[in-house]
């Protein structure tokens, strides 16, 4: 397409579109677009020296030009690609990434979406967002489909919804994962959160269905019509009946259609359990055979920090992007479970972000953890010292100690580690920078460990 946001993509006749962002002003950069080759400007305000029209929103411009325009972008990227749309809390990048394999390896070309950058056949993209802009999204799905892709699985953020990121778009397949406490910087109520997840209803195609995690207290709100299939422990359309936890993975035991069914897979954790069940009712709604599914479910892994194991000093450490009150609980009950040696868990909260769940998360990693230190995460723009301070209020136990350079608190963690104890890196999982103020410094959580490992062999 020849329109963009961005000016550093701006080439000789393209269109550029000044957005407004949360904190950065495309106005701003329409000079430089100039620049670089926009024959055609769409503004707010201003007048130069291309041909500039001015409308009162550039972003409602952009979103029905490439829903409404006469080209019906919309209507090709739906008629020609399946898309599939998973939203939640937790678990999207997770279930999203197992679709994504899984689709690859019984050799349904599939193109992902999400956190972790737009994966298409072996490039990887870094995104800026879960659930990237509107054009970015299109831009995308185009490649796909020009790339012989029949499916798109993507994350849908409540951010994405709620801002029309994914308008025009029609879902085969969506599902809802759970929903707990996070992003109140933005939805000020957990009622405003629900309300944005629920507009991914809108998008569900009239053949589609939705997978709704049946054990979460907000699951019965996502049930339209007769347009849903249910997971859980709960009574459930996938009933997941027991697991048992293994040294590298969970087999799991579950019933569909009255026939009970078990399968070995490469994760661990509870919360997997659910990640992994989502992403089979997702292709088996997909029409694959279950047998299909099962065989080659031992082939797939979770993504890059997600619950990621390295075994170190006769102890592991885990690497994990848990950052909200609900994920770091799990993942701490997780491997409390019949724990011999210690858990010592290395976390902190972003900045300019949701601070209501710093001082919960404070509470659970002290509660729940033999040893806490609490470190950044993204600070941000926002006075280190003020985030933890802000964590600390929630903490009543002596169990911790404050390390804010990240790279000393992981290593003071390694450092403490005897046999048998487990090392809870939380936080960053598969982000290999830090961001201090409005600049990215690299940082890289795994690096950390791997460089330490090896100098200390």
């Amino acid at each position: 397409m020849n329109i963009k946001t961005d000016s550093r993509k701006v080439k000789n006749g393209d269109i550029f579109v000044a957005i407004k962002g949360l904190t950065v002003d495309g106005h701003d950069y329409i000079n430089e677009a100039i620049k670089n080759g926009a024959t055609k400007i769409i503004c707010e305000y201003g007048n130069y020296e291309v041909e500039t029209i001015i409308v009162n929103d550039t972003k409602k411009y952009l979103q029905e030009y490439l829903v409404n325009n006469e080209n019906r972008i919309k209507d090709k990227v739906n008629a020609e690609l399946d898309l599939i749309g998973i939203t939640g809390t937790n678990g999207k990048t997770t279930t999203s990434f197992l679709v994504y394999q899984m689709l690859n390896k019984l050799n349904i070309k599939t193109a992902y979406i999400g956190t972790i950058g737009f994966y298409i056949e072996d490039r990887i993209i870094e995104l800026s967002n879960t659930t990237p802009e509107i054009l970015d999204i299109y831009t995308m799905l185009i490649e796909a489909k020009e790339k012989g892709c029949k499916v798109v699985v993507m994350e849908v953020s409540s951010h994405a919804l709620e801002l029309k990121r994914v308008e025009g778009l029609k879902y085969t397949i969506e599902a809802f994962t759970n929903l707990t406490e996070d992003h109140l910087d933005f939805h000020k109520t957990m009622q405003n959160y629900l309300n944005s997840k629920l507009l991914i209803l809108n998008h569900l195609n009239n053949n589609g269905k939705i997978i709704i995690n049946n054990d979460d207290k907000y699951g019965n709100n996502f049930k339209l019509n007769n347009k849903y299939k249910t997971i859980g422990f709960n009574l459930s359309d996938y009933q997941i009946i027991k697991y048992k936890n293994l040294l590298t993975g969970t087999k799991i035991f579950f019933k569909y259609n009255n026939k009970k069914y078990k399968v070995q897979t490469n994760l661990k954790g509870k919360f997997n359990i659910y990640n992994y069940i989502t992403a089979l009712a997702i292709l088996n709604e997909y029409y694959i055979p279950l047998k299909e599914i099962i065989n080659i479910s031992k082939l797939v892994y979770a993504p890059k920090g997600r619950c990621e194991i390295i075994n170190i000093k006769k102890s592991l450490v885990i690497i994990d992007y848990a950052h909200t009150p609900d994920a770091v609980q799990k993942i701490i009950e997780t491997f409390s479970d019949g724990k011999k040696g210690k858990i010592i868990v290395i976390i902190g909260c972003g900045g300019d972000r949701d601070p209501l769940k710093r001082p919960i998360m404070g509470k659970i990693a002290s509660d729940t953890a033999d040893y806490v230190i609490f470190t950044n995460d993204n600070p941000r723009t926002e006075d280190e010292n003020k985030i933890i301070k802000d964590i600390l209020k929630g903490v009543e136990k002596e169990n911790y100690e404050v390390i804010l350079d990240r790279k000393n608190a992981i290593n003071k963690g390694l450092n403490l580690l005897n046999k048998n104890d487990i090392l809870l890196i939380l936080g960053k999982g598969h982000e290999d920078y830090q961001i201090i103020g409005h600049t990215k410094y690299h940082l890289d959580d795994k690096k950390i460990v791997l460089e330490y490992l090896e100098n200390n062999n």
